[in-house]
């Protein structure tokens, strides 16, 4: 259940990254409130992150036993543990930004 519920968590950031690319005005939501629209480097760094975003959940979703297994299960350890540190480290940005 824990997997799912992760897995919902990490799609929903995925939808918030669709409605930035098609420059939906999200002001409040990122880059604590410096930018109305996204920029264009912004839209490219959503992109990487869209693809990595799916990519963790089907991977929470498979060490959740949710899913069949794309690696071996020592493999998806090791991946879900450099995935946890990188998704740790990635919200600093956002706790160190100077909203407005």
């Amino acid at each position: 259940m824990t997997a799912i519920i992760g897995a919902v968590l990490l799609l929903l950031v995925v939808v918030m990254s669709v409605v930035m690319l098609l420059k939906h005005p999200v002001k409040s939501l990122t880059s604590g409130g410096m930018f109305k629209l996204a920029t264009a480097k912004g839209r490219a760094i959503f992109v990487v992150h869209l693809l990595l975003q799916v990519f963790f959940a089907i991977l929470l979703l498979q060490l959740g036993h949710v899913v069949s297994a794309w690696f071996s299960h020592n493999v998806t350890k090791i991946v879900g543990i450099v995935v946890a540190v990188y998704l740790t480290l990635s919200c600093l940005p956002g706790f160190l930004a100077k909203g407005k």
